[in-house]
């Protein structure tokens, strides 16, 4: 196959001179040319190419181009106004965020997935996972083994946590700085590639996580190029992006390319946008909008659906409407709700946002996060003093991701527990039961199907040494503030902290990981093979509780969930077939209309059909 040459453009409308170094492996210069303005503006995929100007303004809006293609494997460095700095859009980062970028082929790999399709995400099971603690590797190769586990389990859909190079070894991606840069610990972009297509062959679909909110501290550059940032927000993070201030549209332009070129170039199937909330922009149409209906055209042009999925913390449903609804397109959000009403339930905790999901309210809290996934659709939140959400009327469950784990509930407690190091194994299958039969989307959190022993805690390998203090000292602040001594708060630049997180795959067969596998393989298995559950229409579910006993009852068309939460045996009503119990009992004959369910225990039954003329009309007058 012949390799495809690429002609390098940057832009930097405010710029006075652009070059670009040629370098080798060691950094030292081989060639330097002039860039000149391109006298054409750049179009995008799918997208119309915009009308060039005619009244004496740079056609190209910002826009630099070299004078010559580059080969692949081209290392090479752009000088702005005679600061130095890598490729805004680097494909590669082989020396980290301060080195030189590498021209990559996308058109080179040998894809085997053409006539690949994803499921979906109405049948979706999706499994988050970090890429540096998913494998003793640490990398997409570590990933691409470890698929038969993932396979045996039911998963469909894999979701990576961010791959954007970042500063440092390890972390958790979400201070990526190089985001069309795969993070270069993690392998190269052909092992990302071989990674995808891998996944497809055994028929999971593959998800990112990107961030567009802001970047990372450390080796961001953007600002040596042009006005990405804006000084009239703020994020919690770091410098808000420019969405909608002067020269905004290359700031939109990036952001809307990098997610095409995963879905494009690296076959991903779908994007997890991190905390939307934060991308400010009071534009008339909302960056949102634009980038559903961007991947919209381009899944038109590659033959193959693409999703968006949102983290928002507003509960808006409005994000996942059509624009012809005044939605803005995207098809699903995290939905927090319902791992906070579990939670709570679970473990009694109340601190920060949990005080709105308070044990003394946990039962009705939970009935309503069963039934329709925000809790908070319009009601008055403690913690926020103000009205929070909005009703989900219209959705389905496809359009809610729900989960009892994830990265965010696991990794920002002062020492990164898991649920069942909280309250306990048989807690933990009660909770996974409610979340794989409810008529949602489930997300399941790396080794959460064994109860791994390996906690989740953030890490950090910052290079600058002010940066490292000050996020300690930001860890420890903050969970004093929640009662915490600060002694026992991990220190998240530690190496200790990171490796304490990579899952050992020796428990797996070990006594109650082995069980819990079992019991997460049968209720996937179970979900999966079964219409009823799949089906995701939100008003067809029924959920019952009993305060006093700590009962609760969840009806899905012929399925029922019978859930004993409280530390004593609780006599229940039953009807029809058990299928699974979680507390190892025989339910008896399937006439037997109640039965003894142990203390925290759920049970699982299939009502069978009701025959014409028995237990009801005949029919005749």
């Amino acid at each position: 196959m012949t390799a495809t040459l690429r002609t390098p453009t940057v832009w930097a409308p405010i710029a006075r001179e652009v070059e670009i170094e040629i370098v080798d492996a060691r950094g030292s210069v081989i060639e330097r040319h002039a860039l000149v303005r391109r006298r054409s503006p750049v179009a995008r995929l799918g997208s119309p190419t915009h009308r060039a100007d005619t009244d004496g303004v740079d056609p190209g809006r910002g826009w630099w181009e070299a004078p010559e293609p580059l080969e692949p494997g081209t290392r090479y460095r752009y000088v702005v106004d005679g600061s130095i700095a890598p490729d805004p859009r680097s494909a590669f980062q082989p020396d980290g965020v301060h080195g030189s970028s590498v021209v990559i082929d996308h058109d080179s790999f040998p894809w085997t997935d053409g006539s690949w399709r994803a499921d979906t995400l109405a049948n979706a099971v999706i499994y988050e996972l970090h890429v540096g603690t998913f494998t003793p590797e640490g990398t997409f190769g570590g990933v691409q083994a470890r698929l038969d586990h993932l396979c045996a389990l039911g998963v469909t859909h894999l979701e990576l946590l961010p791959l954007a190079t970042f500063d440092g070894h390890h972390g958790w991606g979400y201070d990526g700085v190089a985001l069309f840069a795969p993070h270069h610990v993690y392998g190269t972009p052909d092992d990302l590639k071989a990674l995808v297509d891998a996944c497809h062959r055994r028929g999971v679909a593959v998800l990112l996580d990107v961030v567009y909110n802001h970047l990372g501290p450390v080796g961001n550059h953007l600002a040596t190029f042009g006005p990405y940032f804006t000084d009239r927000y703020e994020t919690p993070w770091g410098e808000a992006m420019n969405l909608d201030g002067a020269h905004s549209d290359g700031t939109r332009g990036l952001i809307i390319d990098n997610a095409l070129m995963w879905l494009r170039d690296y076959h991903i199937d779908g994007l997890r946008l991190d905390a939307v909330h934060a991308l400010l922009d009071t534009s008339a149409t909302h960056i949102l909008e634009e980038l559903a209906g961007e991947v919209s055209q381009l899944a038109e042009t590659v033959g193959r659906p693409l999703v968006l999925i949102a983290e928002n913390d507003t509960n808006d449903p409005r994000l996942v409407r059509a624009p012809e609804l005044g939605g803005l397109g995207l098809d699903a959000l995290w939905c927090d709700d319902v791992h906070h009403a579990i939670h709570t339930v679970l473990t009694g905790e109340s601190d920060g946002y949990y005080g709105d999901y308070l044990a003394a309210r946990g039962f009705s809290v939970l009935a309503d996060a069963l039934r329709r996934g925000y809790v908070y659709d319009g009601r008055w939140s403690p913690a926020r003093s103000r009205v929070v959400g909005r009703s989900v009327q219209g959705l389905a469950g496809r359009n809610l991701v729900v989960c009892i784990q994830n990265h965010d509930q696991v990794g920002n407690r002062a020492r990164g527990e898991r649920l069942h190091q909280l309250t306990s194994l048989a807690a933990q299958k009660v909770a996974a039961a409610l979340i794989l039969t409810a008529p949602f989307v489930p997300l399941l959190f790396q080794g959460e199907e064994w109860a791994a022993s390996a906690p989740f805690p953030y890490f950090a390998d910052h290079s600058d040494p002010q940066l490292i203090e000050a996020v300690r000292e930001g860890r420890r602040r903050e969970f004093a503030a929640l009662g915490w001594d600060p002694d026992d708060v991990l220190d998240p630049e530690a190496l200790e902290t990171f490796t304490s997180a990579r899952l050992d795959w020796d428990e797996l067969g070990r006594g109650e990981h082995a069980e819990m596998l079992q019991w997460y393989r049968s209720l996937i298995s179970l979900r999966r093979s079964t219409p009823d559950l799949l089906d995701d229409r939100l008003d067809r579910t029924a959920v019952s509780v009993d305060t006093a006993a700590r009962t609760l009852t969840m009806s899905r068309g012929a399925i029922t969930v019978l859930a004993n939460l409280s530390h004593l045996t609780q006599r229940v009503d039953v009807d029809g077939t058990q299928l699974l119990a979680s507390d190892g009992s025989d339910a008896g004959p399937p006439t037997k209309r109640t039965r003894e369910l142990g203390p925290m225990a759920v049970a699982i039954y299939r009502r069978a059909p009701r025959r014409a003329g028995v237990g009801g009309s005949t029919g005749r007058g």
